[in-house]
């Protein structure tokens, strides 16, 4: 198959599920560094998958973002909180318009070196909460962006319509150790067991039936 997509990875379950599962036509991995508490953490992750699966990897850096917005994630913001992703509290933690600005940044890069597509791995559990997550942003960028690059540059996201547990399921179909993956939105040295993501990311892992090798604080 030939390459021709570009891949927002985070080094979480669901970006790095995705780059196994269309590995084949990924010609370039992203991560952002945009001042997350946890990017120190998820990072590594990103890039020790691609260099495993002999795939490209580039870390760009937002560092603007620290300055200018506001959000719970970002480092000098208030504390990350702590409960499920239906809580109202867990708006705190959304970066404005963050996949807006990423995905725009991999189109520019997309058309720049000729390929077709750009993939993240937004979920049917991050409608709840995150905007730039919903169908209704995936459908508008992906117009946006067919219509302003010369190549016609598409947005794809395949697991806009399943949960969390549905992709660790795939994920466990590839093979993948999902220990070799970070959620925790604190960014301490183990995952806190009790913020949205350490949350969503153990009930993804039980409704799946997979064992959770994730190292928790308590």
């Amino acid at each position: 198959m030939e390459k021709d997509s570009v891949l927002i990875l985070s080094g979480g379950v669901d970006s790095v599920t995705l780059l196994y599962d269309e590995q084949e036509r990924i010609a370039l991995a992203i991560s952002f560094d945009y001042g997350s508490k946890h990017n120190a953490r998820e990072i590594p992750f990103a890039r020790m998958h691609c260099e495993r699966l002999g795939i490209k990897h580039i870390t760009i850096p937002l560092d603007f973002m620290t300055k200018y917005f506001v959000s719970s994630l970002l480092e000098g913001g208030e504390e990350i909180p702590e409960g499920h992703y239906a809580d109202e509290n867990m708006k705190s933690t959304v970066v404005p318009f963050r996949n807006g600005i990423m995905l725009s940044i991999a189109v520019g890069i997309a058309e720049s070196n000729g390929l077709k597509y750009v993939m993240m791995a937004n979920h049917s559990g991050d409608h709840t909460i995150y905007p730039d997550c919903t169908p209704e942003f995936v459908k508008a960028f992906d117009e946006a962006a067919s219509a302003g690059t010369f190549v016609k540059v598409q947005l794809r996201s395949p697991y806009t319509h399943i949960t969390k547990a549905d992709i660790a399921r795939r994920g466990k179909q590839l093979g993948i150790n999902y220990a070799e993956t970070w959620s925790c939105y604190k960014g301490g040295a183990k995952h806190c067991g009790k913020c949205g993501t350490c949350v969503e990311r153990r009930e993804a892992f039980a409704e799946a039936g997979i064992n959770d090798a994730t190292e928790y604080e308590e």
